[in-house]
């Protein structure tokens, strides 16, 4: 039931923004991820030769399960066996929402640096839509599948152009499998899915599912659990997820931003276990790591390092990058460490 719900509160859902297609168990440490660029060749049959074997192109990623999260909530004054069914109800519900939004949000920031930056200098409600056919446009170019499961997550200020846009097209003209699932309407061939989020400059993400994979599984399931020690007549809601996500071709995967994204560069520095930021900006580049939230418009410095400062990092780390004028966020950039660019 807890699995159920936190698959509901994903607004990064399963199937439409990620796939879960991998091989071997998330619980081992790592996974497996097959990345089929090419297709099957077709050439031409004689029937007294035959055809030439071709071979397959599928080759696979090994995906390392880089995030651990749990919940350990306390409810005082009952025994596991006698906590009321609605108080229990409430706090599992609770835990999958905030394993949900945890999840989305580390999801949310792989696409943000593995994807490709698309920059519009400013988009109005005339020329929203004009931003969409672009992106459109780039993913056929990059032969991402046409085939009615092209997204868009746009954020509602942006939501708010494209619905004054003639080309919007109405969640009540979608197939009832799209409705389904969550999509609010269409445009230029993407299946609209309002997303609540604040990140400085982003418009959207549009993708395909097939180029970006989410891995999540139970170490520990969530349930109720009675306490001992030093906790009496207490019990505790408890569980514990291991996931990680990826993204398997970055021109898949479109990341609008409106003004421009910051240019983020890491490359290997001298000390071990560390690497060097570089980024163009117009006042003082400071950066995050796995950020928990992101950054928004004219937020400040608290909780930032400047770059000057070289992180400590492992591959799959997340940097979120901001150029800071005036001490408040005006741009920001997001980039996923590798393995060439740590000392």
């Amino acid at each position: 039931l807890v699995l159920a719900k936190l698959r509901q509160e994903l607004v990064l859902k399963d199937g439409v923004v990620f796939n879960n297609d991998y091989e071997g168990n998330p619980t081992a440490g790592a996974v497996k991820v097959p990345v089929r660029d090419t297709e099957v060749v077709a050439g031409n049959y004689e029937p007294a030769t035959g055809i030439n074997l071709s071979s397959g192109s599928t080759t696979y990623k090994t995906i390392t399960i880089n995030r651990d999260k749990a919940v350990n909530e306390i409810i005082d004054g009952y025994e596991a066996d006698s906590v009321p069914d609605n108080l229990v109800a409430d706090r599992l519900d609770s835990a999958a929402f905030s394993l949900a939004e945890s999840i989305d949000t580390d999801g949310a920031s792989v696409l943000l640096a593995g994807g490709t930056k698309d920059n519009f200098s400013l988009i109005t409600k005339d020329n929203a839509y004009s931003a969409m056919v672009d992106l459109r446009t780039r993913m056929s170019k990059a032969k991402v599948p046409n085939d009615g499961r092209r997204y868009a997550l746009v954020t509602p200020d942006f939501f708010a152009l494209l619905l004054k846009s003639p080309e919007f097209i109405s969640s009540s003209n979608l197939g009832d499998a799209v409705k389904q699932s969550g999509a609010i309407g269409s445009i230029a061939g993407f299946n609209l899915y309002e997303w609540n989020d604040s990140t400085a400059n982003l418009r959207c993400i549009a993708g395909h599912p097939r180029f970006a994979t989410r891995v999540n599984e139970w170490k520990v399931p969530v349930s109720l659990n009675p306490l001992s020690n030093v906790y009496i007549g207490a019990s505790a809601v408890q569980g514990r997820m291991v996931y990680a996500h990826d993204v398997l071709r970055a021109a898949a995967i479109r990341i609008l931003f409106s003004p421009a994204a910051l240019e983020v560069t890491l490359t290997k520095s001298s000390t071990a276990g560390k690497t060097t930021i570089s980024v163009t900006a117009t006042g003082t580049a400071m950066y995050r790591k796995n950020p928990a939230t992101r950054v928004v418009y004219d937020q400040g410095t608290t909780g930032f390092t400047a770059i000057t400062t070289e992180p400590s990092v492992v591959v799959g780390d997340i940097l979120e990058v901001v150029d800071f004028v005036s001490s408040k966020a005006a741009a920001v950039g997001y980039v996923t460490v590798t393995a060439d660019v740590i000392g």
